[in-house]
């Protein structure tokens, strides 16, 4: 049951993500509109259209992520092959929206399989979305990481299964609201309902359209400029311990990368997480001489940096550029880049689409072909993008999941630079815009080791019992702890006698704790009054500032008394 409720869920939010606009005009006017009945049809459209051409992109979605790796590989067919057929079928399907005469020569071969009703009725439109779903890029999530990788590797269960339909249909319910829409529209206004010739045509170009932006990755470049704004949502839905055993994230335990839990997501300091894991599995290497391997070996001595990315992730795209600059910046100084090439789909396992890819963003370091996912699960990644910054010891010293925290990563490398090379003179540090989407407030904040990501005090947050301090110099939309502290999977409670205290600093117009337990929490707000708390009884959401929303960080000082169990902050 878990699993399902995270697949539908992760569809779910996948299906409202800026990823999936390339195929919206697309399903709304073949979906939508060509099932909308209008002023002397003589044969009345079919309702069933918009749920076929969803049924039909969800099916071919499925069967290509979970079942089309291995079996083209087994057929000996080209990774891509899938990919460049749906790009094909889009292309006679658009023709023939825009000139009837083809479109007849394409349906009299299925004439005798279909009742003529349908034939007269524009197609069941099943076709159409088996098409789509060839070409369909949604955004990597955790959820859809966790499927990849399990068809990829082979490592298909009743489970994956599970959760791939539960995907699938979560993903089916956003798609199929908007061909309705469409439809619902079309039947509204009276100038499209008289108007079918005009919306054939519409419906041709746009297929046409999606068909020549596939060749060249328009929608990839679209995308790239649109922020995902549901990026925090995904990472929310899946960073709990209960989610990723589900899920299987983190890859295999062994004793290679077991300590690689000692290292904390996006840590602003260096941290000790083992010796790094061997590359394994690697199909053929781009950008070294002769096509030959890296051992990681074999750069003791240097700084390594391990980027894993797949080059039709939009998150990497806005990425990338800033592993290139480092490249570039410090490569005399003795930093070695390597991209770990991940595929999150079958097409991007072809070497020479991930060399022009590689070349379209600059990238002159050794890239490596991990397509059957070995060094992903050796390194137990679960986002593309995931950077790994490795001392000249071979330790990994700090990891950082998906977009933004550059200028610590940069920071970090910069540190390790001049203590491999004492003496070593460094460039100045890069200047590339960060393009993370930024969120207009602060995201939520969890206080539970389970989700540690806004942490902004020095050291670690980790379960357990610990005395902390405020930090002097505290990163914007962040917390930190000061006084003794025990944290739990959920929430932190002080473990003195006299209390604890919280600083956060936010962007927000209304700021809101959720507590529970028994005692007090008292809140100043940086130039404002103290407010007193009262907690009592189970968790719930108690207010503690607002009017705060004029785009500067305020800072907000809470003393929790002992015997008060926080949550979390949330913000409006």
């Amino acid at each position: 049951m878990e699993l399902v409720i995270i697949g539908l869920l992760g569809g779910l939010i996948t299906g409202i993500s800026p990823c999936i606009l390339p195929v919206l005009p697309v399903i709304f006017l073949t979906g939508g509109a060509q099932s909308a009945r209008r002023e002397g049809d003589a044969v009345p459209a079919s309702r069933w259209r918009p749920y076929l051409v969803i049924a039909g992109l969800i099916t071919s979605f499925t069967l290509v992520t979970l079942l089309g790796s291995l079996l083209l590989g087994a057929l000996g067919l080209p990774q891509d092959v899938l990919r460049w057929a749906g790009i094909a079928v889009l292309v006679l399907i658009g023709i023939g929206l825009l000139v009837p005469r083809f479109e007849r020569v394409l349906e009299r071969p299925f004439q005798k399989l279909a009742r003529r009703t349908e034939v007269q009725n524009r197609g069941s439109g099943y076709g159409v979305g088996l098409a789509l779903g060839t070409v369909f890029v949604p955004c990597a999530g955790p959820v859809l990481a966790a499927i990849i990788v399990a068809g990829s590797t082979g490592r298909i269960d009743v489970g994956t299964v599970v959760l791939t339909v539960s995907f699938a249909i979560g993903v089916a319910v956003p798609l199929l609201f908007f061909a309705l829409a469409g439809r619902g529209l079309i039947e509204r206004i009276r100038a499209f309902r008289t108007h079918e010739r005009g919306l054939r045509i519409a419906a041709g170009i746009a297929m046409l359209a999606l068909a020549v932006g596939l060749v060249f990755n328009v929608p990839q470049l679209l995308q790239r400029l649109v922020p995902d704004y549901t990026a925090g949502i995904q990472r929310d839905l899946t960073d709990n311990p209960d989610a990723r055993r589900a899920l299987d994230l983190g890859g295999l335990v062994t004793d290679e990368n077991r300590d690689l839990d000692k290292c904390t997501n996006g840590a602003p300091e260096l941290e000790s997480c083992g010796t790094a894991p061997s590359l394994r599995g690697i199909e053929a290497w781009l950008n070294t001489p002769g096509g030959a391997a890296v051992d990681l070996q074999d750069l003791k001595g240097e700084v390594v940096l391990i980027d894993f990315w797949a080059y039709s992730c939009i998150n990497c795209q806005r990425s990338i550029p800033h592993v290139v600059a480092w490249d570039a910046a410090y490569r005399d100084a003795g930093l070695r880049v390597i991209g770990i090439h991940s595929p999150e789909y079958a097409f991007e396992k072809d070497a020479g689409n991930v060399a022009a890819g590689a070349r379209d963003f600059g990238i002159t370091y050794p890239v490596a072909l991990d397509n059957s996912l070995s060094t992903w699960t050796n390194y137990r990644n679960r986002y593309w993008p995931a950077h790994y910054l490795i001392d000249a010891d071979g330790t990994v010293r700090h990891i950082a999941f998906g977009e933004g925290n550059y200028a610590a990563t940069e920071k970090l490398i910069r540190e390790l630079l001049e203590d491999a090379h004492p003496g070593v003179v460094l460039p100045a540090p890069t200047d590339v815009a960060d393009d993370t989407p930024d969120a207009s407030r602060t995201r939520e904040t969890f206080l539970g080791s389970a989700k540690d990501v806004n942490y902004g005090g020095d050291g670690s947050y980790r379960a357990g019992d610990g005395d902390y301090a405020l930090p002097a110099a505290q990163p914007d939309d962040s917390f930190a702890l000061d006084g003794a502290w025990r944290i739990e999977t959920q929430y932190a409670t002080p473990s003195g006698d006299g209390g604890g205290g919280i600083r956060l600093r936010f962007h927000a117009d209304e700021v809101r704790m959720v507590l529970a337990g028994e005692g007090e929490v008292r809140v100043r707000l940086e130039g404002g009054g103290e407010e007193i708390v009262a907690v009592s009884g189970t968790p719930r959401s108690y207010a503690v500032a607002e009017n705060t929303g004029d785009g500067r960080t305020h800072v907000l000082d809470a003393e929790v008394s002992p015997g008060v169990e926080v949550y979390s902050f949330t913000f409006g």
